[in-house]
């Protein structure tokens, strides 16, 4: 349970995201493997509280279960920062969970980011949102989406971004009793790596896949079973996708015209399976804090 906010600290936001399509497109020789994506932003939202030190010290107060501190993104997001600034001053960090750690959903990504932004206005540090970009990538390829704050198409390993303005739409969230590592599924002899070049414009006319769902599906049945069941509740007269994985991890989802649909098939998830709605953001609501 969330310990009280101290009056010293202040609190970030830390949305999570959705991978509407992710096509595997090649794999360079360090192993990474070249992408095609398109995230699209959501409200879902950690929070992260951070109390500036002046002893220069870097510690996490509270965490999610069983990450170390010296492993929780916050932390090395925060130590990179201070390395790459020469910052004097130190934080105490809180995290306050709500994104699901293992879903696909981008949590620990977009902790890590919105600890470079906030302790970059903290400390006054300076750098510009491009290099703290560049200080994110060796944390998480998701990392730079967040730090930028815009639902964007992404190439590369994920960090050639161009920002795309999505049409409102509300999606209903699963998380089967599950957790899928990313390395996991990125390892596997049967993911697809050759799926050709898209253009923007070719998704939205014809729409993509997830290349790494048949991996996780055959892996991981509990996984299956959502994605089939979800299948069979999504309106047939207005379906505006089908039910999907989102990145590597154990989550899938839908979009929906409305917020009622997406309540009224929420309220009917199994037990056994934790739901979520959440309205999808073209823009992360750190920036507008940022900016105030």
């Amino acid at each position: 349970m969330a310990s009280a906010v101290s009056e010293r600290e202040s609190l970030w936001p830390a949305p999570a995201k959705l991978n509407l399509f992710l096509h595997v497109t090649g794999r360079r020789p360090d192993g990474y493997h070249e992408l095609q994506t398109l995230f699209q932003l959501i409200d879902l939202c950690d929070t992260v509280a951070i109390e500036v030190r002046a002893d220069g010290r870097i510690e996490r107060r509270a965490g999610p279960a069983g990450v170390a501190a010296d492993e929780d993104l916050t932390v090395r997001a925060a130590r990179a920062l201070k390395t790459a600034a020469g910052a004097r001053l130190g934080a105490s960090i809180r995290l306050i969970k709500r994104i699901p750690v293992g879903g696909g959903l981008g949590g620990g990504s977009s902790d890590a980011a919105t600890a470079l932004l906030a302790l970059n206005r903290l400390w006054g540090c300076g750098l510009s949102r491009e290099a703290l970009a560049g200080l994110g990538l060796p944390l998480g390829a998701d990392v730079p989406v967040f730090v930028r704050g815009f639902s964007a198409w992404a190439e590369g390993v994920g960090e050639r971004l161009t920002p795309v303005e999505l049409p409102e739409r509300w999606y209903v969230l699963i998380r089967p009793g599950v957790s899928v590592p990313t390395r996991d599924v990125f390892q596997s002899p049967e993911l697809t790596r050759n799926s050709p070049l898209i253009t923007i414009r070719a998704f939205f006319e014809t729409g993509g896949r997830n290349d790494c769902e048949p991996v996780v599906r055959a892996r991981w049945p509990e996984v299956a079973e959502a994605l089939d069941w979800l299948g069979g509740q999504l309106p047939g007269d207005s379906r505006l996708a089908p039910a999907r994985l989102t990145g590597t991890g154990s989550c899938i989802f839908a979009p929906l015209a409305s917020a009622a649909e997406a309540e009224r098939i929420a309220a009917s998830v199994p037990d056994r399976w934790r739901s979520f709605v959440a309205r999808g953001l073209n823009v992360s609501p750190l920036r507008a804090l940022l900016s105030m």
